[in-house]
């Protein structure tokens, strides 16, 4: 239920053919037995969906169609290591979200295709769609194609094959235990031991040594373990499994002396978990090599974040609307506009975690921090100010133009716009502290969260089926573990908690014109969820309370709204009043000490 961008995939593209050509660590012995490897998985999966194709045009019964699906499943994800980390764009078509692919640039979009598109259409099976399965059989099996091509064109390394590895331990952690690609199924705990298994494999191929490969068959182990239905305790499983898992390759890697790789990832290659700051390399999120933050320039916008004079009247800073203590919000359900007269149109969203993702604003209209930066200087209700305007006074400011000096070396005699909205955004790119309870949880500190926060984020992940619009680590739209789009939901937010009356904003498509994104509304991080009330883009829900009963129902849909392009599963959680309190608590966890 996902919006991506086209030229996102297209730039991953870009990278996928420097990986290929780029093999530091290569060995002929080690590229050859994964080209083997990967060669008769490639076979088998093949021939998966020939099996899956033939039974679709026999007219096969449900339950006959159902399994050979979840064997090309199977054989998927044994390689989904590879096709995510060589061929994204790819693995995009053999796996991807069941909605379209939207191009904002050109107004155009993709039809969805693959794995997750053929599970709606068995999970439960109409025969009357069968004209429609056997299109998306067909597809996928076609789709492969550039697969197996990608295997024969890329040679293999040692750094590569671990990064990749390690980079899929994230990815199940982040996406498929959630049961992100598998919603209907529900198979996505049982997939993540056929993919660690795949894991485990390749990286005996690259010499992960016996204490390694047998730490991969303990969390295959524990990840089987048979559990109530609905009980899997994802966070044991992550916290004394997983990230111990992807700790432990980091730790042999370098241990090894292998060299680690330099390329433009979001997480660093020394991660061992991604629930520590200091795992994400921010300049994959900046746009210019001199907006890189640097102690300079974070110092200069710390300081032009509390200068009044930014806007017109000179009554007002960024801190204005967006105050530490309410973690970088204003605590109102809209803020009041300049005129002190009318408001702003939506709420202020949280600065904390701004700079780890690929679009700011609820509309998702500005690509950048400084393009946010700029917005809110010219827009007439928040600043009615702008950027010339701002540096026709700094360069008037002797002492100020020496800082700028020293944070761009580069600059000549005159403060440029890019500068101001630079040192700003370096300030915002430095608010991702990840000191919650719940990240000292995951990085070891095993009673850091009580029994309460526990179960709530085990319903987070399961039933409350919360993770797969709010990706971990960052718990927004953003999804790891590459960290390359930033997502949008259409969830049919009411006028009022309870009210049956969609609110009238119609988000995205204000600016875009496109019906799919009507009603669209990036999806924030509920990071310091405690200290950010009122919440949705309209501020009109005042509690979290107010919020859960608000997806319990099924959002839009349950409260009787038609809305067509609703991304939100219009069915009812479910939850009970103590699991909604749980799962509350566990949000609560998520605030910055």
């Amino acid at each position: 239920m996902k919006f991506r961008t086209l030229a996102i995939i297209a730039a991953m593209m870009g990278i996928t053919i420097w990986i290929a050509c780029s093999q530091p660590d290569h060995t002929q012995d080690l590229d050859k037995s994964v080209h083997q490897w990967l060669t008769l998985r490639m076979d088998s999966l093949e021939t998966g969906a020939e099996q899956l194709l033939s039974l679709v045009e026999k007219r096969a019964a449900e339950p006959e169609l159902q399994q050979a699906f979840k064997v090309c499943r199977q054989r998927y994800k044994q390689m989904e290591w590879f096709s995510e980390y060589y061929a994204p764009a790819t693995s995009r078509q053999l796996n991807g979200p069941p909605l379209p692919e939207i191009e904002i640039e050109e107004n155009k979009k993709a039809e969805p295709a693959g794995l997750q598109v053929i599970e709606e259409l068995l999970f439960p099976y109409d025969s009357a769609a069968i004209d429609d399965l056997l299109r998306q059989v067909k597809v996928f099996r076609s789709d492969l194609i550039p697969l197996r091509h990608t295997i024969e064109n890329t040679g293999f390394d040692t750094a590569h094959i671990v990064d990749a590895c390690k980079l899929e331990i994230f990815r199940i952690e982040a996406l498929g235990i959630s049961g992100f690609d598998t919603p209907l199924s529900g198979w996505g705990i049982a997939e993540a031991g056929t993919t660690l298994l795949a894991v485990k494999q390749v990286i005996q191929l690259a010499g992960a040594p016996d204490t390694l490969l047998n730490r991969f068959d303990t969390v295959i182990a524990a990840g089987r373990k048979p559990v109530s239905d609905g009980m899997f305790d994802y966070a044991t499983y992550m916290a004394v499994y997983l990230d111990p898992l992807a700790a432990a390759v980091t730790d042999w890697f370098f241990n090894a002396g292998l060299r680690p790789l330099k390329y433009p990832g979001a997480l660093n290659t020394t991660s061992r978990t991604m629930f520590d700051s200091a795992s994400f390399n921010i300049s994959y999120f900046v746009h210019a090599a001199d907006a890189f933050p640097t102690p300079e320039k974070v110092a200069l916008g710390k300081m032009l974040f509390y200068d009044t004079r930014l806007a017109g009247n000179q009554q007002r800073s960024c801190n204005s609307c967006h105050q530490q203590d309410k973690a970088f919000t204003d605590g109102m359900p809209k803020n009041v506009a300049l005129n002190g007269k009318t408001t702003i149109l939506r709420n202020t969203p949280t600065l904390l975690y701004a700079g780890l993702q690929q679009a700011q604003f609820y509309d998702m209209r500005a690509p950048t921090l400084e393009n946010q930066v700029l917005d809110v200087l010219h827009n007439e209700a928040e600043m009615h100010s702008s950027a010339d305007a701002v540096v026709k006074w700094l360069n008037e400011e002797l002492e100020i133009k020496a800082q700028f000096k020293a944070a761009f070396p580069d600059m000549e005699d005159t403060i440029r716009p890019r500068y101001l909205m630079q040192s700003i955004a370096a300030y915002i790119r430095q608010l991702h502290p990840f000191r919650s309870k719940f990240d000292r949880y995951m990085r070891g500190e095993l009673n850091a969260i009580n029994e309460k926060e526990k179960k709530g984020f085990n319903l987070f992940m399961g039933k409350g089926r919360c993770a797969t619009c709010h990706f971990l680590p960052l718990f927004n739209g953003t999804a790891a573990p590459v960290f390359a789009t930033t997502e949008s939901e259409v969830l049919g937010v009411l006028r009022a908690p309870g009210v049956p009356q969609l609110d009238p904003d119609e988000g995205r498509y204000v600016h875009t014109k496109m019906d799919e994104l009507k009603y669209a509304f990036k999806t924030p991080t509920l990071r310091n969820i405690a200290l950010t009330a009122p919440y949705m883009h309209n501020g009109a829900f005042r509690t979290l309370e107010e919020v859960m009963e608000f997806y319990n129902k099924g959002g839009a849909a349950g409260y009787g709204i038609t809305l067509p392009g609703q991304t939100l599963s219009p069915d009812s959680l479910q939850l009970s009043d103590e699991e909604k309190k749980n799962i509350i608590a566990f949000m609560r966890a998520l605030t910055d000490n």
